[in-house]
């Protein structure tokens, strides 16, 4: 007959002291640091023995403890800059509380989580079953599905795909444009005049794909340095000339 230990597992070190320290009902402002750290020792004998991965967080508390308790036996205790005696268990004690501290917050945000997924928000019923009531078979969602079910809705998704008879098309259009023939037409344009107002190149042929394709190539040729832009007065007023070589000094 084999009898099975089971011990509890803690979240962290400072979860294990907590644990220590409210079982034994002790002062958290005075912790007697010799049984805490026998204590917190045991535990991990106990999991080695159980064969448990002791954590390295759990080690190195450990070893904080140990430090402790040997401060604390040392005869001459250190002191401060004012001359008082440094209590070697501030920082655990310190580090203990804040712990507590935010432990109890999440509880208590636990709790709110809990009651919060066991209520229900209220909002227009009427209008909820109006749109349910618009969703193909919803009483079938209502109820155990089964082979039968399953075969009928497979049914009824091939009829649609049968009865779909629209199918997407996409049309490519050829512009008959191109941004070279552009540039050829706007040198041509102003080499007639020394400048050519925009408007002028909208008027010639008023689409809007000629405008853009336009538009594009005096840009390119503005890159090229070929023309120069003079704004003009007024809104979406500019002229286009063409640029002077520059002579040979």
């Amino acid at each position: 007959m084999s009898f099975e230990i089971k011990i509890p597992l803690f979240e962290g070190p400072f979860d294990l002291m907590l644990f220590f320290i409210e079982r034994d009902e002790l002062d958290i402002y005075d912790i007697p640091i010799s049984k805490i750290t026998n204590d917190f020792l045991d535990y991990l004998h106990h999991l080695e023995r159980m064969e448990i991965e002791v954590a390295s967080e759990f080690i190195l508390f450990a070893a904080t403890l140990m430090k402790i308790k040997s401060r604390m036996l040392l005869p001459r205790p250190e002191l401060n800059e004012e001359g008082e005696e440094i209590d070697p268990r501030e920082e655990l004690i310190r580090n203990l509380l804040e712990y507590k501290k935010y432990k109890s917050v999440i509880q208590d945000l636990a709790s709110l989580e809990s009651d919060r997924q066991a209520k229900e928000k209220r909002g227009n019923i009427a209008a909820e079953l109006k749109s349910l009531h618009k969703i193909d078979d919803v009483d079938a969602e209502m109820q155990h599905v089964d082979l039968y079910k399953l075969l009928k809705v497979f049914q009824k998704c091939m009829a649609k795909m049968a009865a779909r008879t629209e199918e997407t098309k996409h049309t490519i259009i050829q512009y008959p444009y191109t941004i070279e023939q552009q540039k050829d037409f706007v040198l041509e344009k102003i080499s007639f005049k020394k400048q050519v107002p925009f408007s002028d190149f909208i008027e010639y042929k008023p689409d809007k794909i000629f405008v853009i394709y336009t538009f594009l190539a005096i840009l390119e040729l503005l890159q090229l340095s070929e023309v120069t832009i003079v704004i003009g007065e007024g809104y979406n007023n500019f002229w286009v000339e063409k640029t002077e070589p520059i002579a040979a000094a």
